[in-house]
């Protein structure tokens, strides 16, 4: 069977979305933001047990705002949230948001991960820091992939503690099909191992002196039995599907929901109940008449190379190594 139409792979910048890092790297955090000055359609759906999230209450279809204009992806933990306040400031100086009468509200909405353990947990994304990430997606310059923004202080592989994780960073992979354009970025930062499509271990719990991956679920079966297992909430993977499709509140919901398979094909286990693993959508809205159901495939497609743009970015820091260091 011949496909009339051919998937070809473009930059994250091509969807018409204003994406920016901004980083501490000597701390170990950072954030990136996503933004659309016009407003575009949006929703999350958070699947982990852990979540640091802020206004996704209003995402949700039976609320009134309709489109939002910018989206932050943090470190910090729930100290990041406040990454959106110079977020919103930005946007406010440039006079973006939703008419309220008497102003404009920027409609911010965001969703951490906890890197608080691996730099210098005193220094979390700010509102400055917020503020410098939209300045950089202003630029409209080609967006990096690693050790920055979100993803400066991830790391996965944490079953048996910081001495056998491993780095993780951030990705972004995009392609276009006709006239759809999707795109995902990522800040991968799981309690899990990642895994490549032929089932090997990219990057997960490790042990250095054995030079040997320790699989984090055969780690779980011997737990199985133990009762409850004591182990630090410092996980979480975040990410953004980005589509030049138009759809509604709960077709975009539907999406973030389709995606989360790209990770659950990424990384083992997913979505546990120390990961707050979130994905937004954020849609701008310009090509019409799109099947959700292949959009959403689409996504968790997008969303799985994402993963694997991070991990292959990533270089080793904070002690600890890298999938670049194994290889």
């Amino acid at each position: 069977m011949t496909y009339l139409k051919e998937i070809v792979e473009i930059d994250i910048t091509e969807l018409g979305f204003s994406i920016g890092h901004a980083q501490d790297i000597q701390a170990a955090t950072g954030c990136t933001v996503i933004l659309h000055p016009k407003g575009a359609t949006a929703a999350v759906d958070v699947r982990g047990s852990a979540p640091a999230t802020r206004e996704t209450d209003l995402l949700d279809p039976m609320n009134m705002v309709e489109e939002i204009h910018g989206i932050v992806l943090s470190g910090g933990s729930a100290y990041g949230l406040a990454a959106a306040d110079g977020v919103m400031r930005f946007l406010e100086e440039k006079n973006i948001g939703f008419d309220v009468g008497v102003g404009k509200v920027p409609i911010v909405c965001g969703a951490c991960l906890f890197d608080l353990a691996i730099g210098n947990s005193q220094i979390r994304p700010d509102a400055k820091m917020g503020y410098q990430a939209c300045q950089t997606a202003f630029q409209h310059q080609k967006l990096a992939k690693g050790n920055v923004g979100a993803g400066t202080g991830a790391s996965v592989g944490k079953c048996l503690g910081s001495s056998y994780a491993m780095k993780a960073g951030f990705g972004h992979y995009a392609v276009q099909i006709g006239e759809l354009k999707i795109g995902a970025l990522v800040a991968v930062n799981a309690f899990g191992d990642v895994y490549s499509p032929e089932n090997q271990i990219l990057a997960g719990c490790y042990d250095r002196k054995q030079q040997q991956f320790l699989p984090t679920d055969d780690w779980f079966i011997q737990q199985a039995g133990h009762g409850a297992i004591g182990f630090n909430r410092q996980n979480t993977t975040i990410g953004c599907i980005l589509t030049n499709a138009k759809i509604n509140k709960a077709q975009a919901k539907k999406i973030a929901s389709m995606s989360h398979d790209g990770y659950a094909r990424a990384i083992r286990p997913v979505h546990t109940s120390v990961d707050g693993d979130s994905i937004f959508t954020f849609a701008s809205g310009e090509v019409t008449d799109i099947s959700i159901d292949a959009l959403g495939n689409i996504a968790a497609h997008v969303m799985q190379k994402a993963i694997y743009e991070a991990i292959y970015h990533t270089k080793s820091a904070y002690g600890l190594p890298s999938f670049q260091s194994n290889n």
